[in-house]
């Protein structure tokens, strides 16, 4: 279990408690935990500074809240598509786990796509409190999501998958479950991403994933999830006032636990004599290659008013 809050510089890494703490019980070295800062150092040069990262063009425009209902269903389609597909993705990420401790905070995040509500195990569970709708939509129906805990022991509810999330969205544009998330939505940049994610993310190569892992979860706390509520804000504020925008509200918060995740499970590998930083460099930088094709591909497709 690892409960994180957003950091204040997603492209800035440093030694965590964990490693201090591992320090002082004299299971690492000085020297090692210099290195491992030296690590993280490369890893934030050569990752999480990545164009796609910190100029994302699409997101900056989308955050703006001009896009056209045209615009906002091509989009959510595009994403629908991705939302899905990273099922598969983060289920071989389970499958080819190298360790189990790796296996489980990977079905954290699987598991929790799915409908299985985090629980904290160190606080007790609040009563239920009377939101308004609006609330609900805004910080999340308390019945059905929460942003920090485990799913040990959480709640599995249908209507906690995220994907029933994505599908109050897209009800508010016109669209129904039949128009969203399968591979026949996608256009060819989207679907590249797709596939890559299921390649690296969920490669049989642990060295691989890790990279991938890490640049994906890390993408995602620094800040695109923000311009996209900005921007759908901004919409339900002019246009659309019953658009329900949980499914990014909510992970516009909770991303920073799975980043979390990944520092950790990283922390792990790092010392163990078979880590490759090559291959995990490799990781990081194709996914983020992908990453970067399927924003692309939506801010070209938008400039050429290409819509499907």
């Amino acid at each position: 279990m690892i409960a994180q809050v957003a950091p204040t510089n997603p492209t800035h890494l440093t030694i965590s408690s964990r490693i201090q703490e591992r320090l002082r019980q004299g299971k690492l070295t000085q020297k090692q935990v210099n290195h491992f800062q030296e690590f993280l150092k490369e890893v934030g040069h050569e990752l999480l500074h990545h164009r796609i990262i910190t100029n994302n063009g699409y997101t900056q425009w989308f955050q703006n809240g001009t896009a056209t209902d045209v615009e906002l269903q091509h989009f959510i389609k595009q994403f629908s598509v991705f939302s899905n597909q990273f099922l598969v993705a983060a289920l071989l990420k389970v499958i080819n786990s190298p360790t189990l401790k790796q296996s489980r905070t990977s079905r954290e995040i699987l598991l929790n796509e799915l409908g299985v509500i985090y629980r904290h195990p160190e606080k007790p569970t609040p009563k239920p409190i009377a939101f308004t709708e609006e609330a609900k939509d805004r910080e999340g129906d308390p019945e059905l999501v929460s942003t920090e805990g485990t799913v040990d022991g959480g709640i599995c509810r249908f209507r906690a998958a995220h994907f029933e999330w994505l599908l109050e969205v897209v009800k508010g544009l016109g669209l129904n479950f039949a128009d969203i998330g399968k591979r026949k939505h996608g256009r060819p940049t989207t679907l590249h991403f797709c596939d890559e994610l299921i390649s690296l993310y969920g490669s049989d190569d642990p060295q691989i994933a890790q990279g991938a892992s890490f640049a994906v979860e890390h993408w995602a706390t620094a800040g695109f999830w923000q311009e996209l509520e900005d921007g759908f804000m901004h919409i339900k504020q002019r246009r659309h006032p019953h658009l329900r925008l949980a499914f990014f509200t909510w992970h516009n918060r909770v991303e920073a636990q799975h980043a979390g995740h990944t520092l950790e499970e990283l922390e792990e590998v790092y010392f163990n004599l078979n880590f490759d930083r090559a291959k995990f460099f490799q990781g990081g930088r194709e996914i983020l290659e992908a990453i970067a094709v399927f924003w692309d591909g939506l801010n070209r497709d938008r400039l050429n008013y290409v819509y499907r």
